[in-house]
């Protein structure tokens, strides 16, 4: 059995951080609070998010300086903060690797920041690699993502079960051929995700709980 996880949202509660970040960014800016972009922009990498980021605003922001004044905001915080972790994280790690399940991680965001928060939460060993949101041409939702993260494993789509929390994520694990399973976080399913997913739950305790029930 194979397990992607996707990471903002989803492992780590780090969607709510980026709100008061780009509140603040967007302030500094001079376009006030920004936060809501975050609902725009969920599961994508940093590419295919400007691109929302200009349709909305256009000359009104300069990327550069909202990068900055983020960075800024996001290095503060987790100076002073742990990264929030997701209810039941380590407790499905945990009984995935106790049943000898393998492991990646398929997220939007750069390369440096999910090793930084998978480090801080001391679960990088869990993993046998990553697809990170630099590593790849196409942002999701497009597939690519996660059949790089299928090979990283060995296997093929369709014996991989893809944890995800935005629409973008679970439609990008569905073209891949994944089987995507929603953990919900800022953003709750629309008719066409209810469609494509294999199951949903509130938390990842409750996964773990399934796959103990033979629900998965």
């Amino acid at each position: 059995m194979y397990f992607i996880f996707d990471m903002d949202g989803l492992m780590f509660d780090t969607e709510k951080v980026f709100i008061e970040a780009w509140d603040y960014a967007g302030e500094k800016i001079g376009i006030g609070k920004a936060g809501y972009m975050v609902y725009k922009t969920l599961g994508m990498n940093i590419a295919a998010a400007y691109h929302i980021w200009q349709e909305e605003f256009g000359d009104r922001y300069k990327q550069e300086e909202l990068r900055k004044h983020t960075k800024d905001f996001l290095k503060k915080y987790y100076e002073e903060n742990a990264v929030p972790v997701k209810q039941g994280l380590y407790v499905l790690l945990d009984y995935l690797r106790s049943i000898k399940c393998k492991m990646a991680v398929a997220s939007s965001s750069p390369r440096w920041e999910v090793e930084k928060h998978l480090k801080n939460a001391g679960v990088s060993e869990y993993f046998v690699g990553m697809v990170c949101g630099d590593m790849v041409e196409n942002s999701k939702p497009a597939p690519e993502i996660y059949l790089k993260a299928c090979e990283i494993l060995g296997a093929v789509p369709q014996d991989c079960f893809a944890l995800e929390d935005s629409k973008n994520g679970l439609l990008s694990a569905y073209r891949a051929g994944c089987k995507p399973i929603m953990v919900p976080d800022l953003w709750l399913p629309d008719e066409e995700t209810l469609q494509i997913i294999a199951a949903q739950y509130d938390n990842l305790e409750q996964v773990k709980c399934a796959l103990e029930n033979g629900e998965l």
